[in-house]
């Protein structure tokens, strides 16, 4: 699995889904324009220590990041484009263990143009009239969690928090 940012804005955000790929080994790709340097003392901060781990990958354009996913995979991705404005429901979308989750930017979303790009899409349910979507980093934590779990991937040995000191299991 891998997370897509297309054009992220807002540098605590990424620094935010930074440790959340960290923690869970995937591969965060990031399409260029950014709203930030790399450097930016927001981002880092909200990555913590954890930017070591992280396996990142920084593209000029969607189409050069879908050209050398293609040619790594053998065949193009599968692209599970993320919108308030429509797709499946989270806990109902058929997700694979292989799947690019796709994320636009903070202030409008995904442009029509990328949304075009794939057929899959997913969306979180929200409580109506509450508020038009959920913050990015929070969503990508939704939705990775989501599609983790559905593939079955956090079952395994290495999810698994060692036992408290004392704690008798």
């Amino acid at each position: 699995m891998e997370l897509l940012l297309y054009q992220p804005e807002i540098p605590p955000n990424t620094g935010n889904i930074a440790r959340l790929c960290a923690m869970t080994g995937v591969r965060l790709n990031l399409i260029e324009p950014l709203g930030f340097k790399l450097e930016d003392r927001y981002l880092k901060r909200a990555g913590l220590d954890y930017w070591p781990q992280v396996d990142l990958a920084v593209w000029p354009d969607l189409q050069t990041w879908l050209a050398a996913a293609t040619a790594r995979n053998g065949r193009p991705p599968r692209c599970v484009m993320t919108s308030a404005k429509g797709g499946q429901p989270l806990h109902h979308f058929p997700f694979e263990a292989d799947d690019c989750l796709v994320f636009g930017p903070e202030t409008h979303g995904l442009p029509d143009e990328v949304l075009r790009l794939s057929p899959w899409r997913v969306r979180i349910p929200m409580l109506a009239g509450r508020g038009r979507c959920l913050n990015l980093s929070t969503s990508a934590g939704i939705v990775l969690y989501g599609a983790l779990a559905h593939c079955g991937i956090l079952d395994g040995p290495e999810w698994q928090l060692p036992a408290a000191p004392g704690d008798a299991s």
